[in-house]
This record gives C-alpha cells, structure tokens and sequence, in this order.
C-alpha cells in the first residue's frame, strides 16, 4: 500500500477492515518524511519513537476492541503554534524555542480523545506572520511541485507536507488567508471554517477576531471528516459559537450542483494582477458547475478593494497586544544581558534577538496605530470598513448560494522573489475579506500551470454554511477530475 495514495479516510478504512495497523502506517510516514524533507523542510520537530510508540498502544486497543473511534491510530500533522501536551510549542520562533506546552488546546484534546496520533510539528511562518513561509525563524519551506518556489503562509509546512505525501491530513490557522493560501500553491485542500465554529483555546493568538483553526487535506471528504472531530462550543472560548456539532460527512454527496447559484464577484475576476492562467481556471470551473446545472451570476463586493488596508491595520493592531506576553519574564527565551540591566532593557533585548523582522515590523505598525494620535484615523476606519465588507457578502449571499474566485493572484512565486513585504501581503487579497468577515471559505485545487504548478479555486459560503460548501467543494471535485497525485521529489 502506498502512502501517498491514501488519503485520512481511506486510511482510517484500511485500519479498520485490518488491511493496515497503525504501525505499519505510522512506518510508512517516517520513511517517507526521512527520504524527502531534507530537502522540503515541512517538519521543524518529529519523533519516530514516540510516534511509533502510540501506533503500537492504538492496534493494542484496536485488538482489543476498544478503539477510541474509526480513527484511531491515525498519524495527523500539527502547525507549530499548536499547544499538544508534552510537545515543543515554538510558533517557528527563536523566541520560544525550548518551550514545551503543559496542555493540549482544544482541538487537540478532542483529537485525542478520539486517538489521532500527532506526527510531527509542522514549519510555518514566525507567528503565523507571513504568506510565503521565508519568515520562519528555522529554514524556509519549499514547495513540493518546484523546491526553488514558496509553499505559501502561513501554513506551509502544514501544506508542504499533505501536497508531497508525508502527512495524510494536517491541521493549520488562517488569519487571512494561511489555510487556503499554502493550500493552493501545494495542491492540497484548505478549509477555513466560520469564524467561532471551531474552538480557538490553545492556538497561540496572533489576531484574535481573524484567527480560525482548520485543515489541510488531500480531498474534501477528509477535510469535513476533520471538521466534524474538532468542530463544537468550548467553554474555554467564549467566542465559539452555541451551535452543537454538525455531522458534515455524511450528507457531503447529497443534491448535484442543478440550481445552486453560483456567484463570480466582478471585483475578484477584474482584479490588478489576476493572472490569465488563474482567471481562466476560474472562469472554467465555473463553466463546468453551469453544465452540471448551477447558475453563474456576478456578484460585486464593493468595499474588496479597501480590504487589504484594512486588513494589514487591525491584525498588526491585535498582534502587538497579543504578542506583550513575550517579555522574557514568563516563559520563552529570557536575554540575562539585558536582565543585568534593569526591566526595560530586559524587554527590549529579549524580543530583538528573539522576534524576527516580519514580526517586529507588525508589531510596531501595531501598536502605531492603536496609539492615541492615530486610534480613530486608522484602526477605528478599518473597523469600519471591515463593516462594510461583512455587509457585502451578506448581499452577496442574497443573491446566490456559494461564491467562486481565485485562491491565489497567481501561481507560487519563487523563493525571495517577493521583495517588500508590500508585494507579499498583496498575495492574500482574495483570501482575507473571508477572515475579515468571519465566513467560511475553501481552496481546491482545480487545474496545473503551464510550468507544472497547482492553480486553486476558491469557494466561500455565509457563516455557518460548511454544509452547503463542502457539499459544492465536493461535487466540483467529482466533476472536475483533477488527479493531483503527488510529486516527485528526489532524496
């Protein structure tokens, strides 16, 4: 059986007919990792003995016959900015990097309770801070479809891994885009969930009313599979919404694309920059969705174009509070120069040799524009166009069922190609209005480049609409036949 093949479902099957133990396929996963990611960098941490050593105790249970469920035995990659109990918690940082978290967050408390293996920690962008994983305080990931280009932010190593075939599934968070963004350039499915449908407690904050946890995967079944495990309330946090746990699997193939409405936003498909390739991959996903009987309408998003600005206002903003807790006093790296020197230098020397560049220049934009002169001309405006761009989707949504657009403006870039961090927050433009609004949204891949790269779609619902998206995602993947398979990467 084939590693790279398999994907979280299909492996969760052969466990259960006996075809596979958890250990031959925890093995098959180690051997895959040691004979690529030399060369990817999708791991920062990974222990084969430890992992090696809960596939032997859930075949125990599973002989036994007390699986813990279906799913037990599964190997699951975790973005580094994951608390998983007795496992490094670095965020990518050199500001964290012997720390270990005392707790699981709530995710993966409920995965573990259902007895998900958690097989490695995954690279990312310091922080979360990024869209082209260079910003990582250890080595910058690769893409698996060309080693020379970017798997995208911040959750690359999460994407890197599913897209080569060393991870059946990972887990990400997406503030603005870093789910669906790395997703699409390594040829994996993204999904970020409503804002508040999947608790947050444990995912280290980087911009509290952006942030949502979510998975990467190799097809949409395993993503609402996923999505079903970790969904639900947490008292924990206060801003998950009441809703119970939905069952998002088993209804994924119920009802055809025959008179959904689908909407194309002239504002995504008009946009500076858009590449021809993406355009018209988008343009031909939806033709496909007409000749299965949907109806393509155009949408405007009115305020979209103000949606970066806003964007790069209020999540610097909650950065900078959300980031004082590195001082050097608590837990993390602790500069003792600086200590010898009185509280202040303290501070300072510890989060300059700790934080790299892209996080500090967030923070101080951050906390420029919460300062008294500057409150009410920056941050307060961006919140209020963040209104106004939750007001349009929820027109939009008037008017039809699902939104389609590109996931990406173009294709990965190459490694330092990206030169001012202008150039680089400009790739998440079609991601980040979701996160603004608090919708769910998800990318897929949809067709290759002419150079051989995966190019994605995206499909966005209103809140609370997994349902009816991961349904659409899932009947767009059957109708369009994209056998993405996995990359030839040389040892």
């Amino acid at each position: 059986m084939d590693f790279t093949t398999l994907t979280f479902v299909s492996a969760a099957e052969a466990l259960e007919k006996g075809e596979l133990s958890s250990r031959e396929l925890c093995r098959m996963l180690i051997e895959k990792r040691e004979s690529i990611d030399s060369r990817l960098k999708a791991y920062i941490h990974f222990n084969p003995e430890k992992i090696m050593a809960h596939a032997d105790e859930a075949d125990e249970r599973r002989a036994a016959g007390r699986a813990y469920s279906k799913f037990d035995g599964l190997p699951l990659a975790v973005k580094d900015n994951f608390a998983v109990r007795g496992e490094p918690c670095t965020c990518a940082s050199r500001i964290l990097k012997d720390f270990i978290s005392p707790y699981d967050a709530t995710v993966t408390s409920r995965l573990r309770r259902a007895g998900i293996i958690f097989a490695g920690r995954t690279n990312m962008d310091e922080f979360a801070m990024g869209s082209t994983n260079e910003n990582s305080g250890w080595e910058p990931v690769s893409n698996p479809w060309d080693l020379q280009r970017i798997p995208g932010g911040s959750s690359g190593g999460s994407a890197a891994a599913v897209g080569a075939g060393e991870a059946l599934a990972a887990l990400g968070s997406d503030t603005g885009g870093s789910i669906r963004l790395p997703a699409g350039y390594c040829g994996a499915v993204g999904l970020k969930p409503t804002y508040g449908r999947v608790s947050r407690f444990g995912l280290v904050a980087f911009a509290s009313s952006l942030d949502q946890i979510g998975p990467l995967t190799r097809d949409t079944r395993d993503s609402a599979c996923l999505l079903d495990l970790m969904a639900g309330p947490d008292s924990k946090d206060s801003t998950t919404l009441p809703q119970p746990p939905e069952n998002f699997t088993d209804r994924l193939a119920e009802g055809g694309l025959k008179g959904m409405r689908i909407g194309l936003p002239k504002e995504y498909m008009d946009g500076e920059g858009l590449d021809p390739e993406v355009k018209n991959t988008v343009e031909q996903a939806a033709e496909k969705m007409r000749q299965e009987g949907a109806e393509i309408i155009e949408v405007s998003l009115p305020h979209n174009p103000y949606a970066v600005a806003a964007y790069y206002i209020i999540a610097p903003a909650e950065a900078s509070a959300n980031l004082a807790r590195f001082d050097g006093i608590r837990y993390g790296m602790r500069d003792e120069e600086g200590a010898k020197q009185g509280i202040l230098e303290l501070y300072r020397k510890t989060r300059a040799k700790g934080f790299g560049d892209e996080v500090k220049r967030r923070i101080i934009l951050g906390t420029y524009v919460l300062s008294s002169g500057s409150h009410d001309a920056y941050y307060l405006r961006a919140q209020k166009v963040r209104t106004l761009i939750r007001q349009d989707f929820n027109e939009a949504f008037r008017q039809c069922d699902i939104l389609l657009g590109p996931t990406a403006p173009a294709p990965a870039s190459r490694k330092g190609e990206l030169t001012s961090p202008l150039e680089m927050y400009l790739t998440d433009a079609y991601t980040l209005p979701a996160n603004l609004a608090g919708i769910c949204a998800i990318s897929l891949p949809a067709a290759f480049s002419k150079s051989g790269l995966p190019i994605a779609v995206q499909l966005l619902g209103p809140a609370l609409g997994e349902k009816q998206l991961l349904r659409t995602a899932h009947q767009f993947e059957q109708i369009n036949q994209l056998q993405i398979g996995t990359p030839d990467i040389p040892a």
